[in-house]
């Protein structure tokens, strides 16, 4: 387990990018074990320093949901995402308000500046057996209020690929459709590409042991891609372990462009390319 200690301390910043990219998926009101609370102005700084310079802040339950709603209008580097992650949703079914939970979703999802439903999705990891109907309903409902309000889709796929891809074929998937933290293997990214998503690669695809994860991106055409830091999560390599923030970025864009054989600006100019495609303007 890591300790304390090593949470708190702080990676270096990393050289900064040649081009401006935007980090798609971030929680920055989530606060990991003793690591120290979040400076919202400071992460936004810090990030713009090493050329990560737009965020897109999730709030996956109602509280976050709703402190997301709260900072976007002061942070215009800040887009956001709001949804009942699929580990929430199980919990809501058993309390009889999963639909009052997520119409509220929907009440915040109507801000100009939420531009994504999200995440939402399925994870058969830490929900058992008992949990799959709930996340499926979730799911369904989260893809139709997507393309109801004409905003992005993120997903959650942990341990649940061949049913991510049911129900969205199934539902019908929204125009701008990710896979956030994509996990999936190359026949999964070719399919995924074939249908129009979008992938979003973390700091795992960094990892010594994620040689599966490099070869899925490596089939990934730049014109699907995104990068993200699922912060305080997912820490990039030579950092993992301790507490992640967008400023991390370049680590993981670096080691992307590497696998996919291409120079880092010209990653960083699909990257931003494709973020703006998926959510608008800043």
């Amino acid at each position: 387990m890591t300790s304390g200690h090593r949470l708190a301390e702080r990676p270096p910043a990393p050289d900064p990018l040649p081009l401006a990219v935007v980090d798609n998926h971030c929680h920055l009101d989530i606060r990991r074990d003793d690591a120290p609370v979040v400076d919202l102005t400071q992460v936004v700084a810090e990030a713009a320093a090493v050329g990560v310079d737009r965020l897109v802040q999730i709030g996956c339950d109602l509280g976050s949901a709703r402190w997301t709603v709260s900072v976007l209008d002061d942070h215009p580097a800040l887009l956001g995402g709001v949804a009942i992650h699929p580990n929430e949703a199980p919990g809501h079914q058993a309390a009889g308000d999963l639909d009052e939970a997520i119409d509220e979703i929907a009440a915040l999802a109507r801000h100009p500046r939420v531009r994504v439903i999200g995440e939402t999705g399925l994870d058969y990891y830490r929900t058992g057996p008992e949990g799959v109907d709930a996340q499926h309903y979730s799911f369904r409902r989260h893809i139709a209020l997507a393309k109801e309000l004409g905003l992005a889709l993120q997903v959650h796929d942990r341990d649940a690929h061949e049913d991510i891809l049911r129900i969205l074929a199934e539902e019908g998937a929204p125009e701008r459709t990710v896979l956030h933290c994509f996990s999936g293997d190359m026949e999964m990214a070719r399919e995924c590409v074939r249908r129009g998503y979008y992938l979003s690669f973390a700091g795992t695809v960094t990892f010594r042991s994620a040689k599966g994860l490099r070869d899925a991106l490596a089939v990934t055409p730049l014109e699907h891609l995104l990068v993200e830091t699922d912060a305080p999560y997912l820490t990039p390599t030579p950092h993992r372990g301790r507490v992640n923030a967008p400023y991390l970025v370049p680590l993981t864009v670096r080691a992307m462009a590497e696998t996919l054989n291409v120079s880092v600006p010209e990653l960083c100019q699909a990257l931003s390319a494709n973020s703006e495609a998926v959510y608008g303007s800043w």
